[in-house]
């Protein structure tokens, strides 16, 4: 029996894989699983707990609220990453050195900010705490992070804070994602807060470039900030239904399909270096 028990390290990583599946473990489970003393899982739900990686309930333990946001944000950029990284390429062809850029809180805007380390003499305007941390070492690029409440759950800064902040910038381009886009060209969010400093980016800024993968239209959410017409480039994958690119186009839109191509092909960033030869 000794002969399959894991080692201390190996098992810790295997709670931690349990507790991203399920959320929560049980103690006798565990115990079982591991061939291993219930003394000894509760030994390691305490490592786990004072790493902040678990909260200990009776008879085991559930998943932190810091390890569950991380894992469901990593979920969150994952999901169609192959599309996400052809909108970003496309949207760095429209950047150019000297500008002052705002990127929202996006996935996709968090994909094109990791497209930004080969620029230089580049102004970064974000309420996004994910891209100020993917642009913080970036030597070209300087980063201004604005003020406001971090929104539960999610790596953004909201409120009034956030929006007076953006009162005292003008920028070239602001770079917005959507979570959703009906039929009739309209953008939402899920968060009214979200929303409205989505508003006052557009304000701040003279031109605006939506980014959003096909999956996200022809459907709604919460709350409507604007409508697609309205905006000077609407960049989405080249699955976007043809009837669908056929009714933006007759609306005025200025849409651009980003053809997809296998993640494994040369980045996006590696493309930017060698187009600015």
């Amino acid at each position: 029996m000794g002969s399959n028990r894991l080692t201390a390290d190996r098992r810790l990583r295997e709670i931690r894989g349990l507790l991203e599946d399920e959320n929560s473990v049980t103690i006798p489970t565990l115990a079982e699983r591991f061939e291993v003393s219930e003394m000894t899982v509760r030994r390691d739900l305490e490592k786990l707990e004072r790493n902040n990686e678990a909260r200990r309930v009776h008879g085991g333990a559930m998943i932190a609220e810091r390890r569950a946001f991380e894992f469901n944000f990593k979920g969150k950029r994952q999901k169609e990453k192959r599309a996400k990284v052809a909108i970003a390429r496309e949207a760095l062809r429209l950047i150019e050195p000297g500008q002052r850029i705002i990127l929202d809180n996006g996935t996709t805007t968090l994909q094109l900010a990791a497209g930004l380390k080969n620029f230089s003499d580049l102004i970064v305007i974000t309420t996004s705490l994910a891209v100020a941390s993917e642009l913080q070492f970036t030597e070209g690029v300087e980063v201004i992070l604005t003020g406001g409440i971090i929104r539960r759950g999610s790596p953004d800064l909201t409120g009034v804070v956030a929006e007076h902040s953006l009162d005292l910038f003008s920028a070239d381009i602001v770079f917005q994602g959507a979570d959703a886009i009906d039929n009739a060209g309209a953008i939402y969010n899920v968060d009214m807060r979200m929303a409205q400093v989505d508003r006052k980016m557009r304000q701040c800024a003279q031109s605006c470039c939506v980014l959003a993968d096909s999956t996200k239209i022809g459907k709604t959410a919460l709350v409507r900030n604007g409508l697609l017409k309205d905006v000077d480039t609407f960049i989405t994958d080249e699955r976007i239904d043809r009837m669908d690119y056929r009714r933006f186009r007759k609306m005025g839109v200025n849409l651009i399909k980003a053809p997809l191509k296998p993640l494994n092909a040369r980045s996006f960033q590696e493309q930017r270096t060698s187009e600015s030869k």
